[in-house]
């Protein structure tokens, strides 16, 4: 059951969980000045083994399954980390690695399902056949006749708008898009002032700036482009560009929100946030072992929360939607931030 949970909240924007990180940075990785780049090359080397994120739950050491695919959407964003990626493909598609974020298929986890969908097309596999299951049928097999897709698990359902908008996303890639259903079913669990909720069926709808950022690039890539919802995603923008989740103005919502701006064409707003998630970057003032990652408040740099901040962040830095997503020419090195 704790396995379960873990590898569904995973896929939410945030986590309280203490992230086990190695220390060793490889001294071959190319410098760069592209702050994105540098963030990706930072989170590269955090990997465990160079493969995957683990989280620790009452003592325990767990795969954090959903943090890795985040790391895999930041270097195919910024087009780096190449052979990084590669092994954390190879590490999800683990029978036991994979039966343990998407469920063993008496237990299913639909976003899980369709954010593993996702990353095997951004990266060039087969989503298909993918560590021998067929991710893409499972999704489908996870929707409602409302449109809705839902985990099918003994501990309930779990599923909320990050689900449905990775579903989307994942099945508008395919050779039958994503069903009209879906795309309406998302569309239609906007609250009233145009902003997204992150769960569905509350007694009051209450807008979420990460929810709202994954929902438009669903939907604008299912062709159904929300203005209501990126108006309300602007005006939620702080002062000094950045954006605020559940808490205090962050790294991880201001990169959400920055990809979502960008790849829909509001792009002051987009530049606006990306200053923001620079002035959390750590620079050359730094400790070595520190520069290109992303703080994940002004408060400063800490390795608990600096992979997904750094993860999320890169991709307001690189302004690359999921729907635009391809690991395809991808650099193979690591980069490190450059400095004189």
């Amino acid at each position: 059951m704790i396995r379960s949970t873990l590898s569904r909240l995973a896929l939410l924007t945030a986590t309280t969980l203490t992230l086990v990180v190695p220390a060793a940075l490889p001294a071959h990785a190319a410098p760069t000045l592209n702050r994105g780049d540098a963030a990706a090359g930072w989170l590269a080397r955090q990997l465990v083994d160079g493969e995957r994120f683990e989280a620790v739950f009452d003592g325990v050491a767990y795969p954090d399954q959903g943090l890795t695919i985040d790391a895999v959407f930041a270097f195919a964003a910024t087009g780096t980390s190449g052979s990084y990626s590669a092994a954390a493909m190879g590490w999800l598609a683990q029978p036991a690695t994979l039966a343990g974020y998407i469920g063993d298929g008496g237990e299913a986890y639909a976003g899980a399902t369709g954010k593993l969908a996702l990353t095997a097309q951004v990266t060039g596999a087969d989503p298909a056949a993918f560590g021998g299951v067929d991710l893409i049928s499972r999704l489908r097999g996870l929707q409602a006749p409302s449109g809705r897709f839902s985990d099918r698990s003994a501990w309930g359902d779990f599923s909320n708008t990050f689900t449905q908008s990775f579903a989307v996303l994942a099945l508008d890639r395919t050779t039958a898009g994503a069903p009209a259903a879906s795309v309406s079913y998302l569309a239609g669990e906007a609250c009233a002032d145009g902003g997204f909720p992150v769960y569905f069926d509350q007694p009051t709808c209450v807008s979420d700036v990460d929810a709202t950022a994954v929902a438009v690039q669903a939907l604008r890539a299912a062709g159904h482009p929300t203005p209501a919802a990126l108006s309300w995603l602007v005006d939620q923008q702080q002062p000094d560009g950045g954006f605020a989740g559940t808490g205090a103005v962050n790294a991880n919502s201001t990169g959400l929100a920055a990809q979502a701006l960008h790849s829909s064409g509001r792009l002051l707003a987009a530049a606006k946030a990306r200053v923001f998630l620079r002035g959390l970057q750590q620079d050359c003032a730094a400790p070595t072992a520190q520069r290109g990652a992303i703080a994940y408040t002004a408060g400063g740099f800490d390795p608990a929360t600096a992979v997904r901040a750094t993860a999320q962040g890169a991709l307001g830095l690189a302004g690359v939607g999921y729907a635009q997503l391809s690991a395809a020419g991808s650099a193979l090195a690591a980069p490190t931030l450059l400095c004189h």
